[in-house]
């Protein structure tokens, strides 16, 4: 420890620590005394608010302020909860912390559009940096979550199962996190990041959104991107859904893509789902690409999705429902096998500049699709022509 160079600096500095009640380091540094430690941690215990199970979880939201911390124990809570609080952190126990509809009829205009937990702004005012993590959203008509004009929303170790529609939807939103959550057997998209749900017009820069270690299974589709840009979708685990991946455009400008799809396990997407109003019947799709630009589909493993809708297969390209092509996109050092009608297929012969490279597969659609530097599975391997 360095010694105080004289008697003086210790008398000022002690003379200092009596006014600001601090103890004294040498070189007349202040340091926190225990009392203002235990200050300190009472502070922090005041910026959280505790929710037993039969308490509402709005009326906390409601007196909360910006940076408050919501922690909420197991138990079922029968409501909907509206945030629009910046920095407000709800957070649950577990999966055990369940929000589910409720029965009465006081409802806010969330429940009231038949959703579970709803984080709203405009794009004059975006609700910036809220956390929803570790808890449940089940069983609501609508979306068990969803955001509209959010800046940094984190939604972290979120189970969103048996919803009507999405399991958690965001759209309008920036630099938007989904990590570690479990979407099951929503009746459309497990996690669905979109520029908006009602209106038309080009892509959103989402300003690097992340879909990174969730689990999605048993819902229409894992993971849905509709007009969006500067999303990485990262180390999901993604089966038994009529469909993986899908990465949706149209003829807006600017166009939907400029996107990474890596390290994503894909299998067995095989359930089938009938039509919607903008795409065929689903079944046995692993990443499918309609409509986009420069997307980047790499080291993704993608197995044993099968189904015989015009989409199905491993790695689709395929023209958007308006005749919008995809180009300048790239498929490349992938792992696909076992994929039917075929593990790589590019439907969208119209589109210019996507590649095909070093992928692993047995079978492509069509049979000489170029695949540069390729490796290829040996059972039922067609011949592939090297890119020109």
């Amino acid at each position: 420890m360095k010694l105080c160079r004289s008697r003086r600096a210790v008398v000022a500095a002690a003379a200092t620590a009596t006014i600001v009640g601090g103890a004294v380091a040498c070189g007349g540094e202040s340091q926190p005394t225990a009392s203002q430690s235990a200050s300190s941690q009472s502070a922090d215990a005041q910026k959280k608010i505790s929710v037993r199970a039969g308490e509402s979880i709005q009326s906390a939201v409601d007196r909360a302020e910006p940076g408050q911390v919501i922690d909420i124990a197991a138990g079922t809570y029968h409501e909907s909860v509206q945030i629009s609080t910046p920095r407000l952190t709800l957070r649950g126990a577990g999966a055990g912390t369940v929000i589910s509809p409720s029965a009465k009829g006081d409802e806010n205009a969330c429940a009231k559009a038949g959703k579970g937990i709803c984080v709203s702004g405009t794009a004059q005012k975006k609700p910036s940096d809220v956390t929803l993590e570790s808890l449940t959203v089940a069983g609501f008509k609508k979306a068990g979550i969803h955001a509209t004009g959010a800046d940094g929303l984190q939604v972290l170790r979120v189970t969103a199962r048996d919803n009507k529609v999405q399991g958690i939807l965001v759209e309008k939103s920036v630099r938007t996190v989904f990590r570690d959550n479990t979407a099951r057997n929503n009746a459309d998209s497990g996690i669905f990041l979109a520029n908006s749900m009602d209106t038309e017009g080009g892509a959103l820069d989402t300003k690097g959104a992340v879909i990174e270690g969730n689990k999605l299974s048993e819902n229409r589709i894992g993971v849905g991107l509709r007009r969006v840009r500067g999303v990485k979708v990262e180390n999901n685990q993604i089966t038994g859904n009529c469909g993986g991946v899908f990465v949706v455009g149209d003829e807006g400008v600017p166009r939907g893509g400029a996107l990474t799809v890596t390290h994503n396990t894909v299998t067995g997407n095989n359930k089938y789902c009938a039509a919607s109003a903008r795409l065929p019947f689903i079944q046995g799709t692993g990443i499918l690409l309609t409509g986009v630009e420069k997307t980047v589909v790499t080291n993704n493993d993608v197995r044993d999705n099968s189904g015989k809708s015009p989409m199905s297969g491993g790695i689709v390209l395929f023209g958007s429902v308006v005749g919008t092509s995809n180009s300048d996109n790239s498929i490349r050092d992938n792992v696909a096998r076992g994929n039917k009608p075929a593990d790589l297929a590019n439907r969208d012969l119209k589109g210019k500049g996507n590649t095909f490279v070093n992928n692993t597969m047995e079978t492509t659609e069509p049979k000489q699709l170029p695949n540069s530097s390729p490796s290829v599975a040996p059972s039922t391997a067609p011949s592939v022509a090297p890119s020109s």
